[in-house]
């Protein structure tokens, strides 16, 4: 694997311990965030965000966890890398922590900035691969976005948009969900998710929406690149004027008691499908699988593509 390392980067900075267990706020050099900063919590967040050379102005390790085998790679990652590491005693950590399950460390790193949703056709452009984006509209829920953020990278996607209002946005809670994702996934931050969509169907992609009351089933549906997936919100779904704006609706079949799944299970059901269409579009190379994005190219939906 090529050395991602920042210029500079593999001083050591020695581990320093708090003086007291006071407030965290008064911990000389391990206190929260100063402003413009926010919160990576948890070793697989923390880790991905190491490895994938997001900039971090320090780490706040647990004394009690900082020798277990978890963690160890985390601080010697953040050594090699030049991030300040900072021991403290789990009490502390405690209270610094805004998730539940911190797993013994904390980072501090520059806010992370959303982009525009031009600027996620852009990838697409740049990798020469047919754009496959994920709209979501209204989910609220850090827990579901997190792992929509995970199966999104999971499946190639070029790109997740979000509400900029009444929605969640990229929390701790969401970075730690999407277990490191959150790094590797471009994010564009919109007004409204109906303006969205209009913007994709004019760049040329076919609105694909998930809707537990849709007569055309998942897996019968023609659901390859260009494409935007859109996933409603948590109990309301898709909003009327999304929905009235999609090309095509589509249900996953539920064969138990339960009317429908939450927008996480959804969604990665959904962009499975279009992954597994895109590998059966595109015959594999001899001796070996699909990378992430053959299969793309610039193959349009068995719909008929736009002008």
């Amino acid at each position: 694997m090529a050395d991602r390392r920042a210029p500079g980067a593999g001083v050591a900075a020695p581990a320093r311990r708090d003086a007291s267990a006071g407030r965290p706020g008064r911990l000389a050099g391990a206190g929260g965030p100063d402003p413009g900063t926010t919160q990576l919590e948890g070793r697989h967040p923390v880790l991905e965000a190491l490895r994938a050379g997001r900039p971090l102005r320090k780490l706040v390790v647990s004394r009690a966890a900082a020798g277990s085998a978890a963690l160890r790679e985390v601080i010697a990652e953040a050594r090699r890398r030049g991030v300040p590491v900072h021991e403290v005693s789990p009490d502390v950590l405690a209270r610094l922590a805004r998730t539940r399950t911190p797993q013994g460390v904390i980072a501090y790193a520059a806010v992370r900035e959303t982009v525009d949703v031009d600027a996620l056709l852009e990838i697409a452009r740049s990798r020469g691969e047919a754009p496959f984006v994920v709209v979501l509209d209204g989910v609220e829920d850090p827990g579901n976005l997190g792992a929509i953020l995970r199966a999104a990278d999971a499946t190639g996607v070029h790109g997740v948009v979000i509400p900029r209002w009444r929605a969640v946005g990229l929390t701790p809670a969401v970075a730690a969900a999407s277990a490191g994702a959150v790094e590797y996934v471009a994010v564009a931050a919109a007004a409204s998710p109906a303006q969205v969509v209009e913007r994709l169907k004019r760049a040329g992609l076919w609105v694909v929406g998930a809707d537990p009351a849709a007569a055309q089933v998942l897996y019968e549906a023609p659901l390859r690149p260009p494409i935007a997936v859109v996933i409603g919100g948590e109990g309301r779904g898709l909003s009327r004027l999304v929905r009235e704006r999609c090309d095509l609706l589509v249900r996953i079949p539920m064969y138990g008691r339960v009317a429908s799944l939450n927008a996480a299970v959804a969604a990665a059901l959904v962009l499975y499908e279009v992954r597994r269409q895109m590998r059966q579009a595109a015959p594999a190379p001899a001796g070996g699988s699909l990378p992430v994005g053959a299969g793309a190219g610039t193959t349009a939906s068995a719909a008929a593509p736009r002008a």
